[in-house]
């Protein structure tokens, strides 16, 4: 059973930082590339951050770069996204997934996610 907790939201001053936590279980965790995504109200789910396996690459949507580091720890089968100066344009569920490569079109598997809240 493919499975995802994510934690780390909560409310927060615009200029703020969180680190977002992934905990992955139910898959070969190494094998795959794992992507943080995020949905506000009334909007489609947006692309935000992905690492791949392997090598590691990592990739930012528009809105997280120079903001935003996506990482991971193999041995907690753990990604973290570390947000930095947010916005409140920021405000959304966060959610992790999973597919073959950050280019995938397979992300089907995300979590419960966690609010993100960013006040003015």
């Amino acid at each position: 059973e493919v499975h995802f907790v994510e934690s780390g939201g909560g409310l927060v001053q615009a200029g703020g930082s969180l680190r977002l936590s992934c905990v992955a279980s139910g898959f070969t965790f190494d094998d795959y590339a794992i992507g943080w995504f995020r949905q506000a109200p009334g909007k489609e789910r947006e692309g935000v951050a992905c690492v791949n396996s392997g090598d590691g690459s990592t990739y930012y949507g528009d809105s997280a770069k120079g903001r935003f580091t996506v990482s991971r720890d193999n041995a907690k089968n753990t990604v973290y996204l570390q947000m930095n100066s947010l916005k409140p344009e920021d405000t959304a569920v966060y959610y992790c997934d999973a597919d073959s490569h950050c280019s995938g079109n397979g992300w089907k598997d995300w979590g419960q996610g966690t609010q993100v809240t960013v006040s003015s």
